[in-house]
């Protein structure tokens, strides 16, 4: 069928209730909006859904989230693992709660139990919850750091960590194979929760996952000896964070938490943000203003769903607030993690830290520094939650913390997602150690660049909607895979990497290896001097990313050779 044709169909058919066909009807005479709300399904990709809240396949709607839960009921009743249960939880998005109820109801009526939370909750406490349940897979209900108007749906499978290859390709084929919606199973939740299928969770799990998380501590005497004195910012940007921030922080004894009152409680519009993302600096107004009132030493946020964490830490020099990267704060709480456990002797054998190809080369040196395996792998976490499984499974190495550039990462395996509860915690440790030796945290990354080198990261993002912008994208990468560039400003490529063709290739001798990681449609540049460049589709948002780094002499030098690389790189795809 045409997507008009479709678009008759839900206007019409008895299964879509009427607030669905009055919005669509509404849309009549628009074909434009219709086109774009039913030219495709909403793809069920290898990171679960995430699209704009409305009615049509294209949206997010109680049927495109019942059809995925259909498909990946199918293939947990086909793996033999329906009495085994689903875990579910939500964040503070406009139907989280709704869409959570669809789905636990969806594999109520297939026969599988749900244990869903009573109110919403962090993705890393979802993550948790799947292997303390002993579930075979969990659902979480969000759209990340998307503006207002998305939301989303994760799915995870037993190890608590998101669905990898090739169980991903396999589930996403069983939900394309759901056709028609009409057999899509459904079942009134008073009837679940008499028969025992569906299952409220809240404190069971909480408790635990406080418990695990303290685990991570190194120095409690120093928490102890500076919770009277450091001053902490937190804002949990109207999401998920705020009651699991502020209670592992009063437990560890932090006595000066300052939580922004404008963004404490839930709010799906995210009225004081334009964007919901600790990415961007316009996201911290209120907290910095607060912390300047304050005098805080550090300024956390955390995004909706609670797994990103964004931080300033003053400098005293200036008595400015300066913003971390993902890449810095994630290296600021390694690098504490490996000293401190070297240090005290806590380190297990065998260690090892997991970083994505697209975070910082800082990495390198210092996990050599403490005799630590680095290991890389594709962008997303998923595949740092894959390789804990496998260190297990495998007995082979211990994992110590694992990072992304985009502001995850994760200590301990109590999770298998980034968790930025666990993140705050470990930072509010880092901050208070720092305070002890009359420090501040800023002071202690410019410690870690004497040490290290001044490493640096940048990321530029193109945003291209709707099927021309789809199409552009394509290009782009068409273009750079077709014919790579052997030089970018004056730095020449070393090595080109085509993670789609799992090749590399040496562009001095021709040479051609595997990378050895999965298929992905990622494109990496070796340069000269310790220097890259990544081009990436997003595979969640109509966007692509252009990922690089360098090594500078200093910050001066560091910020002056981004820029330049930045420049020659939107040169090369002619933007």
């Amino acid at each position: 069928m045409g997507y008009m044709d479709i678009y008759r169909y839900w206007s019409e058919d008895p299964y879509f209730d009427e607030a669905t066909k009055d919005e669509l009807k509404a849309l009549e005479g628009n074909d434009e909006e219709i086109k774009e709300r039913f030219y495709k399904d909403l793809e069920f990709g290898t990171g679960g859904l995430r699209g704009v809240i409305g009615a049509g396949t294209n949206r997010m709607n109680v049927y495109t989230v019942r059809r995925a839960t259909q498909g990946l009921a199918n293939y947990i009743i086909k793996q033999g693992a329906a009495d085994k249960g689903v875990a579910i939880s939500y964040d503070s998005r406009h139907m989280s709660p709704e869409f959570a109820d669809e789905a636990a109801l969806c594999l109520n009526a297939n026969g599988i139990k749900a244990y869903v939370f009573t109110s919403l909750r962090p993705t890393p406490e979802l993550s948790y919850a799947v292997r303390k349940l002993h579930c075979t897979a969990g659902i979480m209900i969000t759209a990340s750091h998307n503006p207002p108007e998305y939301n989303g749906y994760k799915a995870y499978w037993e190890d608590g960590a998101q669905i990898t290859s090739p169980r991903d390709v396999d589930i996403i084929n069983e939900v394309k194979a759901v056709t028609d919606y009409n057999e899509v199973k459904t079942m009134d939740k008073d009837a679940a929760v008499k028969a025992g299928l569906y299952n409220p969770i809240d404190k069971d799990i909480d408790d635990p996952y406080m418990a695990e998380l303290k685990k991570q501590i190194i120095h409690p005497e120093i928490i102890k000896a500076m919770a009277d004195e450091i001053k902490i910012v937190y804002t949990p940007f109207h999401g998920t964070g705020n009651l699991p921030v502020r209670r592992i922080l009063s437990e560890l004894g932090f006595k000066q938490v300052f939580v922004v009152p404008e963004q404490e409680l839930p709010d799906p519009d995210f009225t004081t943000l334009e964007y919901p993302n600790p990415e961007d600096p316009k996201a911290f107004e209120l907290a910095l203003k607060l912390a300047k009132e304050k005098d805080a030493d550090i300024v956390l946020a955390t995004d909706p769903d609670a797994d990103r964490l964004g931080i300033y830490a003053k400098d005293t020099a200036t008595g400015e607030y300066i913003p971390f990267t993902g890449n810095m704060s994630g290296m600021l709480i390694a690098e504490y993690i490996l000293r401190e456990r070297t240090a005290t002797g806590t380190m297990p054998k065998d260690p090892a830290l997991i970083k994505t190809i697209v975070t910082t080369n800082l990495a390198d040196p210092m996990c050599e520094a403490y005799n630590v395996k680095l290991i890389e792998v594709l962008t997303g976490f998923k595949y740092i939650g894959e390789q804990i499984k496998w260190f297990e499974e495998n007995n082979t190495y211990n994992y110590v913390f694992g990072l992304e550039e985009s502001y995850g990462c994760l200590a301990g395996t109590h999770a298998r997602d980034k968790d930025a509860i666990v993140a705050v915690m470990c930072l509010c440790e880092v901050a208070a150690y720092c305070k002890s030796k009359g420090i501040t945290v800023w002071d202690q990354m410019i410690n870690i660049y004497k040490k290290y080198g001044f490493y640096k990261e940048g990321i530029h993002t193109l945003t291209m909607k709707g099927i021309e912008g789809a199409q552009e994208i394509q290009d782009i990468m068409d273009r750079l895979r077709k014919d790579p560039p052997s030089q970018f400003a004056s730095l020449k490529v070393r090595e080109f990497r085509d993670y789609k063709k799992d090749e590399v290739i040496d562009m001095a001798t021709g040479a051609k290896s595997k990378t050895g990681l999965p298929e992905s449609n990622v494109l990496y540049f070796e340069l000269e001097n310790d220097s890259w460049c990544c081009a990436r589709p997003s595979g969640t948002e109509p966007k692509i990313k252009f990922y690089m780094g360098i090594k500078g002499e200093n910050l001066k030098d560091a910020d002056e050779k981004l820029e330049e690389l930045k420049k020659a790189v939107l040169d090369k795809i002619g933007k």
